[in-house]
Formats: C-alpha cells, sequence, structure tokens
C-alpha cells in the first residue's frame, strides 16, 4: 500500500472526499503547468547590464517589444550598469525562476567573468539558464579622428616611437573590448594603457574627443560613426572583411592573425525556471527572430539576427568561458 492508500484508508468519509478533491486539483494545476497555461499572466521584465544606447539596450528593446506582442503581455526592459555587466547580471542569478525575470547577456558578464574575476557572486553555468542566442557581430579597430594614424602598422609605429603614450578605451575591466585590447599589446607589443569606462557611450565620447587614441568596438555600433567621420576604421577581428565595411580590412591582412572572437548577445533566465517555460521563451524568441521585419533592422545594424536552442547556448557558453580562461592565462592578466 503507497503513502496515498494509506492515508486514504484511515481517513474518515469527509477527510476521503477532502483528499482526493486535493489530489485532483494538484493533478490539474500540474498538467496546466506543463502545458505552460499558467504563463504568463502578468509583465516580464529584461535585465540589461548595460547602459540605455548601446546594443545590449537596442536589441533588448527590440526583442521586447516584439515578445510581448507574441506573450499578451508588456516585456520591460529594466537597465542595471555596472562592473563590466555583474550587477545585473547578479540580480538575475538570485531572482525568483518563474519566468518573469530575464537577462540580456553578452559575452563580457556571462564567459569572461568567469575567467577574470576571482570571486565571481554568480556562476553563469550554474546560476543561469540560457534561452537563445539573439544577435551575433564583429569588433574592429576604431580610432580618434585626432589620433594621426590611419592602419594598424601605423597605430604600432606611433605607440613605439612617440614619445607621447597612448591609450585605448574599453566598457570596464574585463570587459571583451578590454581583454581585446591587452591581446592587443601582446602582440604587437606595444603597451598601451587601458582606461575603462562605465559603457559605451562615455568611451565613445572621449574617443572621439581626443582624450582616448582607439577602442575595439562593435562593428554594428561603430559604423554609423565612422561613416560620420567621428571615428576612423582601422581593422576587422574577423577572418574575412565583412559586407557592413568591405573597405576595411582585417587583423590578419594588417600582419596580426588570431585576435578576436565573434561576439553575441542572447537571452538568459535563472536556473530553475521550469522547462515548460523556457521552451515556451525559446520558441517565441525564434519566431520573433524569424520574423522579416527584425531580420532587416539587424541586419541593418551589421549584427544579424543569430538564434540557438537552450543546449547549443548552453555549449557555446562552456566552451567561451574554457577560451577565455586559456587567453587570460596566457597573457597573465590580473583577476579581479
Amino acid at each position: 500500500m503507497n503513502t496515498q492508500d494509506a492515508a486514504l484508508a484511515g481517513a474518515p468519509s469527509t477527510g476521503r472526499r477532502q483528499f482526493l478533491a486535493f489530489a485532483l486539483t494538484s493533478t490539474v494545476c500540474a498538467s496546466g503547468w506543463a502545458q505552460g497555461d499558467a504563463w504568463p499572466n502578468r509583465p516580464l521584465r529584461i535585465i540589461v547590464s548595460w547602459p540605455p544606447g548601446g546594443s545590449a539596450d537596442t536589441t533588448a528593446r527590440l526583442v521586447a517589444d516584439r515578445l510581448a506582442r507574441r506573450l499578451g503581455q508588456p516585456v520591460i526592459v529594466e537597465n542595471r550598469p555596472g562592473a563590466g555587466g555583474k550587477i545585473g547580471t547578479q540580480a538575475v542569478a538570485r531572482a525568483e525562476p518563474d519566468g518573469y525575470t530575464l537577462l540580456l547577456g553578452a559575452p563580457s558578464e556571462i564567459t569572461i567573468a568567469p575567467a577574470t574575476t576571482r570571486s565571481l557572486a554568480y556562476d553563469p553555468v550554474k546560476d543561469l539558464q540560457p534561452i537563445s542566442t539573439l544577435v551575433s557581430g564583429a569588433y574592429m579597430i576604431v580610432a580618434s579622428p585626432r589620433f594621426a594614424p590611419n592602419t594598424v602598422a601605423e597605430l604600432v609605429a606611433h605607440a613605439k616611437h612617440s614619445a607621447t603614450p597612448i591609450n585605448y578605451a574599453s566598457y570596464g575591466n574585463n570587459t571583451t573590448n578590454h581583454l581585446y585590447g591587452e591581446q592587443f599589446n601582446h602582440l604587437t607589443g606595444i603597451t598601451a594603457a587601458h582606461v575603462a569606462y562605465k559603457g559605451g557611450a562615455p568611451a565613445w565620447t572621449d574617443l572621439m574627443t581626443g582624450q582616448v587614441q582607439f577602442m575595439f568596438e562593435n562593428a554594428a555600433l561603430a559604423m554609423p560613426l565612422v561613416k560620420a567621420g567621428r571615428m576612423k576604421a582601422l581593422a576587422m577581428l574577423t577572418p574575412e572583411r565583412i559586407a557592413l565595411a568591405p573597405e576595411v580590412p582585417t587583423m590578419t591582412e594588417a600582419g596580426y592573425p588570431g585576435m578576436g572572437m565573434k561576439s553575441w548577445l542572447g537571452l538568459f533566465a535563472p536556473a530553475g525556471t521550469p522547462r515548460p517555460i523556457v521552451n515556451r521563451l525559446h520558441t517565441e524568441v525564434a519566431a520573433v527572430l524569424a520574423s522579416p521585419d527584425v531580420i532587416r533592422q539587424f541586419e541593418e545594424r551589421g549584427a544579424p539576427a543569430s538564434s540557438s536552442t537552450p543546449d547549443e547556448f548552453q555549449k557555446l557558453v562552456r566552451n567561451e568561458i574554457d577560451t577565455w580562461r586559456g587567453l587570460v592565462t596566457k597573457l597573465g592578466l590580473k583577476l579581479d
């Protein structure tokens, strides 16, 4: 006799009826939950770990608008910048895993932070559930229009022979563009100083006014400013030239192969979020990314839509963490 049978056998008539009613209600609720019928019944929020106006923020707002239409509930974008993306990421890692709090994540806080932070307050693999990648992109070296060099070779020569030190900007310590800068120093033998900012907008301002000389930036964000004459594009960190900037040579063409990885932005939920909700979110996000207007808008930005399954995304995260750890060790970078 199992526990349920024993409880029924020893219960009075009224108790048996109450127990059966409770068991039936529980079964119905479990069935409804498995089908995702009860979710969502209130607004969702997507936390972005970066300031408004950058690629993460604009991507989140575009996806949130379309996702809200498909889910029938508002999807609110909330910016929580700071600490190289770690503040917002930690908030989501600690959030209730009910499908109502999501993260728009980037490599800096997801795959670089575990390789560069001695005591990280969250574990991206254990504390976050990948849903789907959203976009993929490519980085390029951009320089201030007030900086004389127009090529990578000229930049390196200037850094080696000029009495005036040069520096490069990043979104913060141990972000993607910071590590690219350190890798660039290592490959070229220069000692450009790192200047950390709290996001892209303040870094761009100082780059355009000549307070810093160069930085590594997502090509989709940089090219409008390059075309407007507010930045200069020196080289792509991609194996081949890209359609968005066919006139910009690659680092390989400049004589420095093997630098950089493809960038991405993706959607995460707290670990423990019920799988039916994860699967529903993935299905709806994939549909959003497949819609012609979203494809067009991302292509115009030079960052094509790129969806993946939760398992594929988890594998990508694990592999990138290993790659960044290897690079950090090779460069001898000090952990935070």
